[in-house]
């Protein structure tokens, strides 16, 4: 069951009961879990909650589930000792009120690897830094006397072999000025000063001091008091459907014309699509039996001491559920919206409501397909796509994650990077060649956003190959004697495997059914068209690469098995590599008519512009998952004249005569 609420004309649905194996967690299961492991002696004043996720049901059970059925619901918490640092995973069944299992987390021992933050650790950062004194000399040779303003930003490490870090849980903190308490900060970086903190003892580690680069003292700010008043030029766009929308909420179910999905959620991850079908001639199909986007790198190309190690880890590290946003509408949603609240769980294990986390509706996308034939007679559809998206503020940073679905069968991933750029200082007017110069003595070094999707594909079922297909030409010879033809290979992966995408030659990858076929006798399909940006530029003997080496390649297919869900592992913080994709496909199982799972690494490659500050014009990402023989026909055929258009004359042939009412303005 869902409490299914409006707010202020809104509809908003929040899961208080499940009904379904793959419905998100509730207020109520995460605070049952919690009191059982509290019932069990192991909540201490010191131990908190760096995690707190769903344990995705037994997949096969869960495709034969029918309503009415038992089924269980567990529960991963991860508590950490803040006292001595170690953490264990306590597995709860809610279901059944026990623990299941409890496993220490060997933060300790080869390769190590740490939970992600706790939100009061950023606040203990700064406290700590604020108090030392080798940081207030350090500020204060720079004749900075006011540190109540200063933000210190905390950050990941990463993991460098440095004896005094390893095993150890650590965060680092960079130096921002303020010049009051709602200043930005990121316009004011104070270079060559940075801070190493141990994070379990509370004390810093290591203060490194270089160099007297003046700190920038131009604005970052953004509002109508630094930027003046809003124009007044642009007139309303109004988004209306007067009959209402055209897709339906039941629970965690959604229906929008032929696409049915289950929408979750959970504080890692954030948005998570469950077993998407199309149904076809009255057939429900399988097309994903989950979609998520489960991490993300943020590798910087500096060599600076304020930036050579960040390669951040938004969702391993930093959580991009627990950081999702609260969605506004007509700000980040326009039209006719339905919102899910997104549950996550705080520091101390307690459920947290994000209120309208998911944000859906559908809006229109120009034409989908037309023809004027030789009389004269027009036929024109209008495309519509249905949108469910989410946004999430790490640090600096903003991220909205974009998945559409469209009338023709097509599923597109979007991610959309805005927020502030992360800066460094350096001599006005000087040349960096890894960063940029985007105001006076403000530098913004090169970096890559490197997203990862996983995909567990189901195309007619779970029996999947993948075809690797590229165009070539034909050499002039006999197979083509005018030199005008070319052609196209298909080689099927038959072992687990990573690849590169081609853009030169159209490399895409197919997903075709092991036992299903269209009416030409050909496999039915999907297609994943990359984008093609680059992969990770750091070099394969870094550290970085080590750590996120699933961002080395563009496209990873594995063998399905139910624990391997985090392209960098469960643990990437501080964890010294080689974990998550390079252990799923280490056995080089078969993937040729099996149950399968591919990750596609896409996302841009950032050399900093002016036009990027103060606040960032969104950069776009992404890639197509689109059907490629899925469909005996156009499965757009039977849409409407005139869909989603206000001219009445669509399919008329009238349009552009005298005749068309539309034609003549109002």
């Amino acid at each position: 069951m869902a409490d299914a609420t409006h707010r202020h004309g809104k509809r908003v649905t929040r899961i208080t009961e499940v009904a379904h194996p793959l419905d998100p967690l509730t207020e109520a299961e995460i605070s049952l879990g919690r009191s059982i492991i509290d019932a069990a002696g192991l909540i201490t004043d010191t131990v908190r909650f760096p995690a707190v996720l769903p344990v995705e049901p037994d997949k096969k059970a869960t495709m034969a589930w029918k309503p009415g059925k038992p089924f269980d619901r567990s529960i991963l918490y991860v508590l950490l000792d803040t006292a001595t640092g170690i953490s264990h995973e306590v597995v709860v069944s809610v279901t059944d009120q026990k623990i299941v299992s409890q496993t220490k987390v060997k933060s300790d021992e080869h390769p190590y690897g740490q939970p992600p933050y706790l939100f009061e650790e950023y606040e203990r950062v700064e406290a700590l830094v604020k108090t030392n004194p080798e940081w207030l000399a350090a500020v204060a040779r720079r004749g900075i006397t006011n540190v109540d303003d200063i933000f210190c930003a905390p950050l990941a490490p990463g993991y460098f072999g440095v004896e005094d870090e390893i095993g150890r849980r650590m965060i680092r903190s960079l130096t921002f000025l303020r010049n009051n308490p709602t200043d930005s900060p990121w316009a004011h970086p104070v270079e060559g000063l940075l801070v190493t903190i141990d994070l379990t003892k509370g004390e810093v580690v290591r203060v490194q001091d270089e160099g007297d680069v003046p700190t920038p003292t131009g604005s970052g700010n953004y509002d109508v008091g630094t930027v003046g008043p809003a124009r007044e030029s642009l007139r309303p766009i109004e988004i209306t459907q007067p009959d209402g929308p055209s897709f339906s909420v039941n629970g965690s179910l959604v229906e929008w014309e032929n696409w049915k999905f289950r929408v979750s959620f959970n504080s890692r991850e954030g948005l998570v699509l469950n077993q998407v079908t199309f149904t076809d001639k009255g057939e429900e199909r399988s097309v994903l039996y989950r979609a998520s986007v489960p991490e993300m790198v943020v590798p910087y190309g500096d060599k600076s001491i304020n930036r050579f190690w960040i390669s951040y880890f938004d969702a391993g590290e930093y959580l991009l559920g627990k950081n999702s946003n609260p969605l506004a509408l007509g700000c980040d949603c326009l039209g006719v919206i339905h919102y899910f609240d997104g549950i996550a769980a705080d520091d101390h294990g307690h459920p947290m409501v994000v209120g309208q986390a998911v944000c859906m509706h559908e809006e229109d996308f120009g034409v989908l397909w037309k023809h004027t034939d030789l009389d004269g007679t027009a036929d024109s559809r209008r495309s519509r796509r249905f949108v469910i998206s989410y946004f999430a503020t790490v640090g600096n940073y903003d991220y909205g994650f974009f998945w559409y679905l469209y009338l023709d069968g097509t599923i597109q991933v979007e991610a959309k990077a805005t927020g502030i750029v992360f800066n460094g200082a350096g001599v006005p007017g000087s040349h960096d060649p890894h960063a940029s110069e985007i105001a006076p003595g403000l530098f913004a070094p090169v970096h890559q956003h490197i997203f990862s999707a996983r995909l567990d594909v189901a195309i007619d079922g779970l029996d999947n190959s993948v075809e690797e297909v590229e165009v070539m030409g034909v050499p002039m010879g006999p197979e083509n004697p005018h030199g005008n033809a070319f052609t196209y290979s298909e080689t099927t992966l038959e072992k687990e495997c990573s690849r590169l995408a081609n853009s030169a030659a159209f490399r895409t990858w197919h997903v075709a059914s092991g036992h299903r076929k269209n009416y030409t006798g050909a496999p039915t399909r999907y297609q994943l068209i990359p984008q093609g940006y680059p992969v990770l530029m750091a070099q394969p003997e870094s550290s970085v690469a080590k750590r996120a080496a699933f961002a080395t390649q563009h496209l990873w297919v594995s063998k399905y098995e139910p624990n391997e869900l985090w392209p960098a592992g469960m643990y990437p913080n501080q964890h010294a590599g080689g974990a998550g994709l390079p252990e799923y496909i280490a056995g080089g199982d078969s993937i040729h008519n099996q149950d399968i799972v591919l990750w596609h690494q896409f996302g841009p490659t950032h050399i900093p512009r002016t036009e990027d500050w103060p606040v960032m014009p969104v950069d776009y990402s992404g890639f197509l998952f689109k059907p490629h023989g899925f469909f005996d026909i156009n499965p757009a055929l039977d849409l409407p004249d005139g869909n989603n258009a206000a001219c009445a004359c669509c399919g008329s042939g009238k349009c552009g005569t005298d005749e068309c009412t539309c034609n003549h303005a109002h």
